[in-house]
């Protein structure tokens, strides 16, 4: 009896916790499926080519106002070809009329109202769409430039009076090459011909404008719609008028070949200029921010304050909740050299660093029109590493996709499209450039989102071929509160004795092929007098505890610096901070990334030694290293100990009497984001055709030379 009321009471149980566990399994299922959708449908808007689009208010929805936003498409050859390619009149444009229509711009709106049959659809425009609209512009410009240059040679023929000043009724004159019966009705229709010259020049000043921006979706496709009839007309009406063109489907198949790729760079090139540029409101002249302001986005807290909140759920293996402490600079350390101001700092933690210096900002405003440029406060770092190793890889992007829609509705956004805005990420550049197609890859694909290319990404690590991405050291253990401080350490880096020529401190990397480690490793161990090793294999304590890495690199003269998983490492800013001379062995290991805190000229601070001639036997870093003069030796050092403070972060709770006297990385970082988005605000403002001087994948180059010419170290950054 006993054992049947316990196997029905078992049975019991079991069924509850397979309906618990079923129910369960619904739940993730709607969760997963759901979040799917949202993903691929934020995915599907931001590969629209224009994935911020400018308002437009049309106050009149009558006949009138729908003509005076629709611009004149292509000069006509007659009243016929008007006929067939424009069922409506279009009147001609003045000064007021395109006031008119610029007047209609409403930067504080998001929706797009035409009227048109009471419907109020976004019509999305394609890539494809956007090329047919531009080699419709190309051909409508070579057809004006022909129409230009007959009025000319027509005009050469003038008499002695009419140069003189004698005006005589303006008329567009034709080649004598024309057909007799087009002279003919030429002559019977000077009246319309002088209509069809003044609106040629009305179209070549409304082309010149690019009023192709304040058009409405609509009118866009609508001109795709019409651009079969056009040629065709066109074509008809040359065949009737011209004998010294050629045929007009050859001349209209060459303009396509010729001008293919000029319109998939206009379309490229507007891409990246924004529709709307408003300027920082003028302060005083005498105002020490003058120019300097930054504004701080109010982001929702699950942004920001709930990761830190839910600090546990960060990392798996290590306790975020201890590292992201004190402002993200981690649990205290006992001084060092007679030295306070040391933390157990991760190196993942800048961009709560970041957001902590910002708070205490001297030019920061709370009036976004005073802003020279917008801070977001998001930890994109963090973010990620809640679901880098998890099974869902679509939850990576959700939070990022998210934020890009919160920023495209606020007003700031919309003044340089977001050109203005910065944001840090704690992390290398490719833990956020996951492609779409692959889903399963390492990261997100936060770097890649077309919002975030147009803003000025800060990240410990920058990729050499991208144009938004900017490399900031990583955050080393010292952390002063005071000028004094930073003095004192600088004054003791001055005074210590260094034992060996030079010193390593890492783990090598076997599956890594073109990795110069094992090579640097086993001339370290035939310098054992010279050179003092740390090898971090598994089981190793001592690489990560700060005192035992300071002490390595306090006891060095020089500190080898090659590259691990990437380009760069955090030990490089750990031994400048101990007054170690690095040595580089990759120029994008510094060189190429942290231009903005690095001196220009490399010899100052640093020594290069090419990784091929390592790998290959040709270089023996105890001999390059010895022959250095002594006095160039001292130098250096002094070189870099004088970057000590540009490369370390002050404790945001210090409080500085002397705040002047030494810039952080945090203000070096924010000088170099203001005089950036400076020069992309000058260079939209005289009109250039592309914001950038230079190719993408010419990033590096142009960033630490200005040009992009042949160089020595291109070989580094070959992709191909």
């Amino acid at each position: 009896m006993a054992i049947e009321k316990s196997s029905s009471k078992y049975r019991t149980q079991f069924w509850y916790v397979a309906m618990v566990s079923f129910l369960l399994w619904l739940v993730l299922l709607y969760l997963f499926s759901s979040s799917a959708t949202t993903v691929h449908t934020h995915e599907r808007l931001f590969r629209q080519e224009n994935v911020i689009n400018l308002p437009i208010n049309v106050a009149k929805h009558d006949q009138e106002s729908d003509q005076a936003v629709l611009p004149i498409d292509v000069l006509k050859q007659d009243k016929e070809s008007d006929q067939a390619i424009l069922p409506i009149d279009v009147p001609q444009r003045d000064q007021e009329s395109d006031q008119a229509v610029v007047s209609d711009v409403d930067n504080n709106t998001l929706p797009v109202n035409t009227g048109i049959n009471d419907t109020s659809k976004e019509v999305q425009i394609s890539e494809d769409a956007k090329v047919v609209t531009d080699l419709v512009e190309e051909l409508e410009k070579e057809k004006i430039e022909d129409e230009k240059k007959r009025r000319d040679s027509g005009l050469s023929g003038r008499t002695t009076t009419s140069r003189r000043g004698h005006r005589e009724p303006r008329k567009a004159t034709r080649s004598s090459s024309r057909h007799e019966p087009e002279k003919k009705r030429v002559r019977n229709n000077d009246d319309d011909n002088e209509r069809n010259v003044v609106n040629s020049d009305e179209n070549q000043q409304s082309h010149d404008k690019e009023l192709n921006y304040l058009e409405p979706k609509g009118d866009v496709e609508s001109k795709k719609d019409r651009v079969g009839n056009d040629l065709s007309n066109n074509d008809q009406e040359s065949d009737k008028t011209l004998e010294t063109l050629p045929k007009p489907k050859t001349q209209r198949d060459f303009a396509l070949n010729k001008t293919v790729s000029k319109a998939k760079n206009r379309v490229t090139s507007r891409r990246n200029r924004p529709k709307v540029m408003v300027r920082p409101r003028a302060t005083r002249r005498n105002d020490p921010c003058r120019g300097k302001y930054v504004y701080m986005h109010d982001v929702p807290s699950l942004f920001n304050e709930e990761l830190l909140k839910n600090c546990w759920t960060l990392s798996r293996w290590t306790d975020m909740c201890e590292l992201t402490s004190n402002f993200g600079l981690g649990p205290r350390l006992p001084n060092m050299e007679g030295v306070s101001g040391w933390f157990a700092t991760n190196q993942f933690t800048l961009e709560v660093i970041f957001h902590n210096r910002m708070k205490q900002y001297k030019c920061l405003t709370k009036d976004s029109s005073l802003a020279s440029a917008v801070y977001v406060p998001y930890y994109p770092g963090l973010d990620l590493m809640r679901f880098l190793w998890g099974p869902f890889p679509f939850m990576r992007d959700a939070a990022a996709l998210d934020l890009m829609k919160w920023l495209r509705e606020r007003p700031e956004w919309k003044r340089m499209d977001g050109r203005d805005h910065f944001m840090v990420a704690g992390r290398t550049t490719w833990d956020f450039m996951r492609t779409p197609e692959n889903e399963s890859d390492w990261g997100n694909r936060l770097m890649i989102l077309p919002e975030i290319r147009n803003m000025t990404m800060l990240l410990i690590e920058s990729s050499p071929w991208n144009r938004h991405g900017f490399a900031v050291p990583y955050p080393t253990y010292f952390h002063p509160s005071t000028n004094a401080e930073i003095l004192q350490w600088q004054n003791r880096m001055r005074r210590i004795k260094r034992r060996y020529l030079f010193s390593f401190v890492g783990a090598p990397r076997p599956n890594l092929g073109d990795s110069i480690r094992t090579e640097i490793m086993d001339q370290c161990k035939a310098s054992r007098r010279k050179c003092k090793l740390l090898e971090c294999v598994s089981g190793s304590q001592k690489c990560y505890k700060p005192d035992q890495i300071m002490k390595f690199f306090l006891s060095s003269t020089f500190c080898l610096q090659p590259p691990g998983d990437s380009y760069t490492r955090r030990s490089t800013f750990d031994s400048i901070l101990a007054g170690c001379i690095p040595v580089f062995f990759h120029p994008g290991s510094a060189y190429a990334q942290y231009i903005w805190h690095l001196p220009k000229d490399i010899g100052k601070y640093s020594v290069f030694i090419p990784e091929k001639n390592v790998k290959e036997g040709k270089a023996s870093i105890e001999k390059v290293l010895s022959r250095i003069p002594r006095g160039k030796v001292v130098a250096m050092r002094e070189e870099v100990i004088r970057l000590i403070p540009r490369l370390m972060y002050f404790n945001p709770s210090g409080k500085r009497g002397d705040a002047g006297r030494f810039e952080d990385a945090f203000d070096v970082a924010v000088d170099g984001v203001l005089q950036r988005v400076e020069g992309l605000r000058k260079r939209i403002e005289e009109g250039n055709e592309d914001i950038f001087e230079f190719p993408e994948q010419f990033s590096w180059k142009y960033n630490v030379f200005g040009n992009v010419e042949k160089h020595e170290w291109d070989s580094y950054f070959d992709r191909h």
